[in-house]
C-alpha cells in the first residue's frame, strides 16, 4: 500500500489534497463558520410577549435553516440581567455573531464590550444599542414612523387635544417615536391647533400603562380628547379600552407593529391606523448580515444612526401606514394576516371581496 502511495503522481496527489478542501455539508457555504462547520448565530431576545416578537423569531429561525446556518435563541423576558447572562453563556458556547434585540439600549453596551473581547461581532436588532461600537444596526426607520403616526393625527383631527403615550422609557426606539411625533406636532402646538394634555411614557410598553394615562386624561379634560398617539398597538389597545363607549371609533388612536388584535380593531372601527413593518426583510438582513460578519466580509448598510458614540452602519426598512382603506392591499395581501382572521368581528356580508 505504502509503494501504491510514493508512485501516484504529484499532480494527482495535488488533485486528492485540493478535493479535501471543497464544501461539503455545512462547509464552506454561505452559512459555513471561518472555524468549521456552519455559522453559529445567537439571536438573544428581550421578550416575545407581543406577537411581532414570535414572528422575528420564527423569522430568524426559518433564515438561518435557509443558509445553512445554526441559531440559538435566547429570551430575557424583560430582565436585563438574565440578558447580560444569556449572551454570556452564548459567547462561552462559540457563537460567530450575536444578534441582540435590547431590552435596556444602555445597559446592553457592556454585551458589545464582552462580544468583542472574544472577536464576536454585534448587530442591534430593531432597537439601538447606545454608547457602543456595535457593528451594525437593523431596524425600521423609527424616527420616520413617529412621524407618520403624528401626521396621520393631524392630517384626521387638525385640532384638539391630545394625548401622547410612549413605549418604555428604556427603549431607545420609544425616545425615537417621541421625537418624530413631536418634529411633526410642534408646529400645530405653537400656533394653538392642538394642545398636548398629556405626554407620557409607558413602563415596559404595558396595556394597562396606557389605559391609566388615558383615564387620567379623560378625567382631566371632561372627556375632550380628539387624538391620541399611542407609540405601539399594546398602548393603543390600553387607550382604548380606558375610552367610554360613546368616545370608541371618535377619537382618533394610532399605533404601530400591525398585531392582529389591533388590525381587528381597525376595521371594527376601534383604532384608526397602525404602522405596518414587514419583519420578513427585518429578519432576513439580520441573518445574511451576521453571515457576512461571521467571514469579515463587508456589509452594505446606507444608512447610520449615531448611537451616542459612533455612527452606527445600519439598514433601515420602509414602514407602512395601515389603516380601514388599506388593509386589503398591505397585511392581507402580503400574507401577513389571513383575511378571515382580520375581520372574524365583522359580519360576513360585510367582508371585502378578494
Amino acid at each position: 500500500m505504502k509503494l501504491v502511495t510514493r508512485l501516484i503522481p504529484f499532480s494527482l496527489l495535488a488533485t486528492v489534497l485540493l478535493s479535501a478542501c471543497v464544501k461539503g455539508p455545512n462547509q464552506g457555504g454561505a452559512g459555513s463558520s471561518p472555524k468549521g462547520g456552519p455559522v453559529r448565530i445567537g439571536f438573544s431576545m428581550d421578550t416575545l410577549k407581543e406577537e411581532r416578537w414570535q414572528r422575528d423569531k420564527a423569522l430568524v429561525e426559518q433564515r438561518c435553516k435557509e443558509v445553512g446556518a445554526e441559531c440559538e435563541v435566547q429570551v430575557a423576558n424583560g430582565d436585563d440581567a438574565v440578558q447580560t447572562k444569556q449572551c454570556d453563556n452564548l459567547l462561552t458556547k462559540g457563537v460567530d455573531v450575536l444578534i441582540v434585540a435590547p431590552h435596556n439600549g444602555q445597559i446592553a453596551a457592556s454585551i458589545v464590550e464582552a462580544a468583542h473581547r472574544q472577536g464576536v461581532p454585534v448587530i442591534s436588532y430593531d432597537r439601538l444599542i447606545r454608547n457602543s461600537d456595535v457593528d451594525l444596526y437593523v431596524s425600521h426607520q423609527v424616527l420616520k414612523m413617529g412621524q407618520m403616526q403624528a401626521q396621520y393625527a393631524l392630517d384626521h383631527r387638525p385640532k384638539g387635544n391630545y394625548v401622547l403615550i410612549g413605549g418604555s422609557p428604556t427603549d431607545n426606539n420609544a425616545l425615537l417615536l417621541r421625537e418624530g411625533q413631536m418634529n411633526i406636532l410642534k408646529p400645530a402646538i405653537d400656533r394653538g391647533d392642538i394642545k398636548i394634555i398629556s405626554d407620557q411614557f409607558a413602563r415596559e410598553w404595558k396595556a394597562e400603562e396606557a389605559l391609566r394615562i388615558t383615564e387620567d386624561a379623560l378625567t382631566k379634560t371632561n372627556n375632550d380628547i380628539q387624538a391620541i398617539v399611542a407609540s405601539n398597538d399594546g398602548t393603543a389597545g390600553g387607550a382604548i379600552s380606558a375610552l367610554p363607549p360613546q368616545l370608541v371609533g371618535k377619537v382618533l388612536v394610532t399605533g404601530q407593529d400591525a398585531a392582529l388584535d389591533a388590525v381587528q380593531r381597525i376595521v371594527d372601527g376601534k383604532q384608526t391606523m397602525t404602522i405596518y413593518k414587514p419583519i420578513k426583510p427585518l429578519a432576513y438582513s439580520a441573518v445574511d448580515s451576521a453571515i457576512k460578519l461571521a467571514h469579515k466580509e463587508k456589509v452594505e448598510a446606507k444608512d447610520k444612526v449615531n448611537n451616542g458614540k459612533i455612527d452606527v452602519p445600519s439598514i433601515l426598512q420602509e414602514p407602512i401606514v395601515v389603516d380601514k382603506s388599506n388593509v386589503m392591499d398591505t397585511v392581507i395581501k402580503d400574507g401577513y394576516h389571513k383575511l378571515e382572521d382580520v375581520y372574524k368581528n365583522v359580519p360576513k356580508d360585510q367582508w371585502p371581496k378578494q
